[in-house]
């Protein structure tokens, strides 16, 4: 643990905390299920790691063959936003045809 932090690091574990109540807050009302808030609790833990100990992150980077640090948190990044844009797209295409469904379904009657 960092025997002190940057004022950067303080705000992007602010930032997290709220990110995550907000999370919690959804499932609690119902509007995410477990699986979602897992998935996203999961998400801000893994950051606030990151922000804390920004040296794991140079060590997975060497791991990974790839130059520095910051470089592996922006290709992760980079990767989750497109895995979820792919979600996105394919529920509104369901949602889509299930709406032209049901406007066939209202129009016959």
């Amino acid at each position: 643990m960092p025997t002190f932090f940057l004022p950067i690091q303080i705000v992007f574990v602010l930032f997290i905390l709220f990110a995550a109540s907000r999370a919690i807050l959804r499932f609690k009302d119902g509007e995410i299920h477990l699986g979602a808030l897992i998935f996203w609790l999961i998400v801000w833990v893994g950051a606030t790691l990151a922000v804390i100990f920004p040296d794991k992150t140079s060590q997975l980077a060497v791991f990974l063959g790839i130059g520095r640090g910051a470089d592996v948190i922006v290709y992760l990044s980079l990767a989750l936003l497109f895995y979820l844009v792919f979600r996105q797209n394919v529920l509104i295409e369901n949602l889509e045809t299930k709406i032209s469904k049901l406007i066939r379904e209202i129009a016959l009657k």
